[in-house]
């Protein structure tokens, strides 16, 4: 590589130092295995015509840019649209003569690349009908060995209120030219180093993934369990995001951005609703209410956002797209203090909460601070030029070559106390749902005691029951007991459900045995049994109704509050 790389040096001298402004071809020669850099000086010209993509072309008037650096950062801040890049070269390869690949790492956004004149390949498409992408991995093209000029076309697209602060478009990363093993091996190493820096991503997002898999799967066996639901839209929303954003998946920039707005409903609301229900919230109607308004708002402003997104690019509907993307980023900022609103709500309320729903609770508060701070501060930053929401961003540490902020560790943070929270919950709802099957159980068997399954033959009477409580264990009975020659037939209905109830039936079953004499009319049973029942249901009531049938069929009722009876006949 020595030789190629000394005439390198001194073409790039010679572009730097010569007063003229024609361009000195880049001898590229005795290549051998390596692959050299296409750094120093191109020429560069705002605009588009296809006559600059000619060898023939004369662009000796053009400014000159470093590849190395986007052009926003070399004098054309908050520029947007077409602009080349010319280089001439002199490819030579060392022995045999051989055809080169020149590889480019990062280029904003959609380009073509032109040798000699000739299409060689493209990375998205260009207007009129414009496709690019989010993250893009480096591209290589073919090139054949001789003298020529090197030609991209760049076309950047309009950057929306919150993204670019105007430094950015053209080459960001220097291309390089060699050999195709050369260049293969070249990419192969900046694919490692991608993979390396995006490692803690990769597996918090599949952790996240896990999470998300197996909290869908038990909501599904008990969909009454609503925060495992909430847990699954908080974990899977990244996940997803990931992958349309940041996965190098060549999905269309406007497609991806407008399906990963809808995410950041999802995500926040879920947030949301953990919070309702780890902080002991969702029994307040209002706030339930308030909070389904703001969902809605929410998704409604995120899907606007989406079709801002899709529009963005078209030069009549630019300044419109931007001023409502800087509103609903506003409406958002707003929105994403709401999880502040439930901590401090809960905390005026003094709710009872154990460790891991307070730590839940801090880390939602500290992370959507963060949040509002960044979107706060990055909201028309290409003009204001401020970049806190870039040390937001900006790696506080680094983890075996990965890079991790603030704000990610802030997202890990949450997520741990998340899974901490909704597992004791879930468990606790658990065993609370295991103590009442086993209190129903229990209530289930006293009342198949106390409620007759075969009415007693009575001499002189032909009786038929039918017994249906309106929930799995219900306070209400009847009794059918002889009475000398008489029929007792008696019907009531005890506050409350489960096992409180059945046993405050039986108390009133077993009292209202002893007391069931011919002596004793309906009325007089039943103040005796509102005598001996008072102060015994602990807050609760009962009401009943008491007939007696004599053998000559007359019958006589009294009623305790409820309600009367149907007399089928005079």
């Amino acid at each position: 590589m020595l030789p190629g790389l000394v005439l390198l040096v001194l073409g790039a001298a010679v572009c730097a130092g010569g007063e003229s402004r024609a361009p000195v071809p880049l001898v590229v020669a005795g290549l051998g295995a390596g692959a050299v850099p296409l750094d120093g000086g191109w020429e560069f010209r705002t605009g588009d015509s296809m006559a600059w993509a000619a060898p023939g072309f004369d662009d000796s008037g053009w400014e000159r840019l470093s590849a190395g650096r986007p052009w926003g950062k070399q004098g054309h801040a908050r520029y947007s649209g077409f602009a080349w890049y010319r280089k001439h070269l002199n490819l030579q390869a060392a022995g045999r003569p051989a055809d080169f690949e020149v590889l480019f790492p990062e280029v904003d956004q959609a380009y073509e690349i032109y040798w000699n004149g000739a299409l060689v390949g493209r990375c998205g498409s260009l207007p009129p009908h414009p496709v690019w992408y989010y993250r893009q991995e480096p591209h290589k093209f073919p090139l054949n060995a001789g003298a020529g000029v090197l030609a991209v076309r760049v076309w950047n697209a309009p950057p929306l209120s919150d993204e670019d602060p105007g430094l950015k478009g053209g080459l960001v990363t220097t291309p390089l030219v060699g050999v195709p093993a050369a260049i293969a091996s070249v990419k192969s190493a900046l694919d490692f180093d991608w993979l390396r820096e995006h490692q803690f991503v990769f597996m918090e997002n599949l952790i996240f993934a896990l999470v998300a898999l197996c909290s869908f799967l038990a909501w599904l066996r008990n969909r009454e369990q609503w925060i495992l639901l909430w847990m699954t839209g908080f974990t899977l929303a990244p996940v997803l995001t990931l992958l349309l954003l940041d996965a190098r998946i060549p999905i269309p920039y406007t497609f991806s951005m407008s399906l990963s707005q809808p995410l950041i409903s999802v995500r926040d609301v879920s947030v949301w609703c953990l919070l309702l229900w780890l902080l002991d919230l969702r029994r307040d109607a209002g706030l339930m209410r308030l909070t389904r308004a703001l969902a809605a708002i929410s998704f409604s402003v995120n899907a606007a956002d989406a079709v801002l997104v899709a529009v963005v690019w078209h030069p009549r509907l630019l300044k419109p797209a931007q001023t409502g993307d800087a509103l609903i980023t506003a409406v958002n900022t707003v929105l994403e203090m709401y999880p502040l609103a439930l901590v401090g709500l809960a905390g005026i309320r003094r709710k009872r909460l154990d460790t891991a729903n307070v730590a839940m609770a801090v880390s939602a508060f500290v992370l959507e601070m963060a949040h509002v701070i960044r979107d706060a501060a990055g909201q028309g930053r290409r003009f204001t030029h401020w970049n806190l929401s870039d040390r937001l961003d900006s790696p506080i540490m680094v983890l075996t070559g990965s890079g991790i902020s603030l704000v990610d560790a802030l997202e890990v943070s949450l997520f741990l106390c998340a899974v901490w929270a909704v597992y004791r919950s879930f468990f606790e709802e658990r065993r609370r749902q295991l103590e009442l099957d086993q209190e129903m159980k229990s209530a289930r068997e006293l009342q198949r005691v106390l409620v007759p399954d075969a009415v007693v033959a009575l001499k002189g009477f032909r009786v038929t029951s039918a017994y249906q409580p309106a929930e799995a264990v219900g306070g209400d009975f009847f009794q059918v007991l002889p009475v000398g020659d008489a029929m007792l037939v008696v019907v009531g209905d005890v506050s409350g459900k489960g096992l409180r109830a059945a046993m405050a039936v039986s108390f009133l079953v077993g009292t209202l045995h002893a007391l069931a004499t011919p002596e004793l009319g309906p009325a007089e049973l039943m103040r005796e049994l509102n005598r001996r029942m008072l102060g015994r249901l602990q807050g609760g009531f009962a009401t009943c109704l008491a007939m007696q049938v004599d053998a000559d069929g007359r019958c006589r009722t009294a009623l305790a509050g409820h309600p009367g009876p149907f007399i089928d006949g005079p």
